[in-house]
């Protein structure tokens, strides 16, 4: 038994989607069968916008325009700091969180020499020139603690100017964790992240 070419070609491209199979992707598709005709139009509309969104300028966040809303906000745009993270996820992340009100930069990725990444793909020179030139006085470098995160954290210090202040978002135990339960590099980083009370 087959299903119409109009059902496989939805559950084709529903199978691309991170963490999708082929058998949840079908389920979607008959699921989504079930909808009244207008829905599947809207959705279907919706969907097509998405080839209007496209990135900020500044700071390669998602937009409609030149500058995302993160950019043109006015009271984040007067602190005088930058988060850069590593993608969009990571943003949204942190802004979840309600704990940092400023300006970012999306690198996209982090330097990975093995995958052709340097600091080109990445944007550093720009982003060095965007922090002069809106004199930005801090950064809070906010990607994982990887050997590639950890070699971005220190590309990046060594490209801004001394009096531009740099940290490192701090990595350790997870709320709720358990010693005996964590690896020696979370340890490790926790035991060097540790702050007198």
């Amino acid at each position: 038994m087959e299903l119409p070419d109009s059902i496989t070609d939805v559950v084709d491209f529903l199978s691309r989607l991170p963490g999708v199979g082929n058998k949840s992707a079908t389920r979607q598709t008959l699921a989504l069968m079930k909808w009244p005709l207008e829905d599947i139009r809207r959705f279907g509309s919706l969907i097509e916008g998405l080839s209007r969104v496209r990135t900020c300028e500044k700071c390669s966040f998602f937009c409609e325009a030149d500058l995302c809303t993160l950019c043109t906000d006015k009271e984040r745009a007067s602190r005088r700091e930058l988060c850069v993270v590593e993608n969009v996820v990571d943003l949204l992340a942190i802004e979840k969180s309600g704990e940092y009100r400023g300006p970012y930069h999306i690198l996209g990725a982090v330097l990975n020499p093995l995958l052709g990444v340097g600091p080109e793909e990445l944007g550093l020179g720009s982003m060095a020139q965007r922090i002069g030139e809106e004199g930005i006085e801090s950064i809070i470098v906010a990607v994982n603690p990887s050997v590639e995160g950890d070699a971005t954290a220190s590309y990046i210090r060594e490209i801004l100017p001394g009096e531009v202040k740099v940290e490192r978002i701090g990595f350790g135990i997870p709320i709720g964790g358990a010693l005996e339960y964590l690896d020696s590099m979370t340890i490790t980083k926790a035991l060097e992240n540790r702050k007198r009370m």
